[in-house]
């Protein structure tokens, strides 16, 4: 394997961060471009680092100067607005453009299981999904019309041991340790990808600097596909509560009592979602899940058990679960 420049921008994210390491790991020289504000994921210290906000194209090019990589990677792009920016900064100055789109672009909710990369873009009930095809969309007119390197890379809730992935985070896991009931989506038997970061960063950086990559969309997530309530049993019982009180409240229902969270439930999590990640692993045979759930949800409460600053109880989010479960329990 020969060493690429690869710039990251982003990088210290829950999905990116591993995929630096990975990449610096296997003697790729790596750039890290972002806000320089992270204290939670160090990067490693042969990663350059510079300093400069993605959403600030003057302070981007200052700092790029008139570098060129063989790969960049866009980890901090959500607009065709910021994408066609990249694409005018980095034409003729990277042979592989990487876009970090989103699993959640697939149709929703999906007619066939499972999803390949085949099947169509389409999110009516998320803005986020509709704002990352349109990147996609651009991106696909560039390679075909221009031939802009672009690789499209869509995750599927990608996880470390920061991110919890209930609806209600820490707050559930308070309410789990309190012998309180917890709000399940649905009837808590969707099925649902969770991919842990390392896991992801083995198929991402396999893809950068492929050429058979470029021109080419790809999901990367795992084959670990458990049911909702086996995720928040898990959870539980890496929390100390081997018997939890799970609650199953329609995501409808969810979303009409706490509307922040009804985009990413019913554009996205009220539906089972399972994919075929053979083409992925067409060139990164090596790719695959090797930490399932249980083993994260360990990690996880190990690392808020450490760090009680992150223990954050949503006071608001805590009352509306308390309502949706006695209306639940009433019926």
């Amino acid at each position: 394997m020969s060493s690429k420049s690869i710039l990251f921008i982003g990088g210290s994210g829950i999905i990116s961060h591993a995929s630096v390491a990975r990449a610096a790991r296997l003697g790729h020289r790596v750039t890290v471009l972002n806000r320089g504000r992270s204290s939670i994921r160090a990067l490693p210290a042969d990663v350059e680092t510079l300093v400069a906000d993605a959403n600030d194209p003057e302070a981007v090019a200052r700092v790029l100067g008139s570098r060129e990589f063989d790969v960049v990677a866009q980890f901090r792009a959500f607009s065709p607005e910021h994408v066609a920016r990249d694409v005018a900064q980095f034409a003729g100055r990277t042979g592989q453009y990487v876009f970090i789109s989103s699993a959640s672009a697939y149709q929703t909710p999906p007619s066939r299981l499972p999803v390949r990369e085949s099947t169509p873009l389409r999110n009516p009930f998320w803005q986020y999904s509709r704002d990352k095809i349109a990147c996609e969309d651009l991106l696909v007119r560039e390679y075909r019309d221009n031939g802009f390197p672009a690789t499209i890379v869509r995750p599927s809730h990608t996880y470390d041991r920061t991110l919890l992935p209930t609806s209600g985070g820490w707050t559930d896991v308070a309410r789990l340790r309190a012998g309180k009931p917890v709000v399940v989506h649905g009837d808590g038997t969707s099925l649902w990808t969770l991919t842990h970061t390392e896991d992801f960063a083995v198929g991402f950086v396999g893809l950068l600097g492929h050429p058979l990559a470029v021109g080419e969309a790809f999901h990367i997530t795992g084959t670990h596909a458990p049911t909702w309530d086996q995720i928040y049993t898990w959870l539980a019982q890496a929390a100390g509560v081997p018997n939890p009180d799970l609650v199953h409240v329609a995501s409808e229902t969810i979303a009409r009592v706490l509307p922040e969270l009804g985009p990413g439930l019913v554009g996205d999590k009220a539906h089972s979602m399972v994919f075929d990640i053979s083409k992925v692993r067409t060139l990164v045979p090596e790719f695959g899940t090797t930490i399932t759930y249980d083993v994260g949800a360990e990690e996880q409460m190990s690392w808020f058990d450490a760090h009680p600053e992150a223990q954050v109880v949503d006071a608001g989010l805590d009352a509306a679960f308390d309502r949706l479960a006695a209306h639940a329990r009433a019926l």
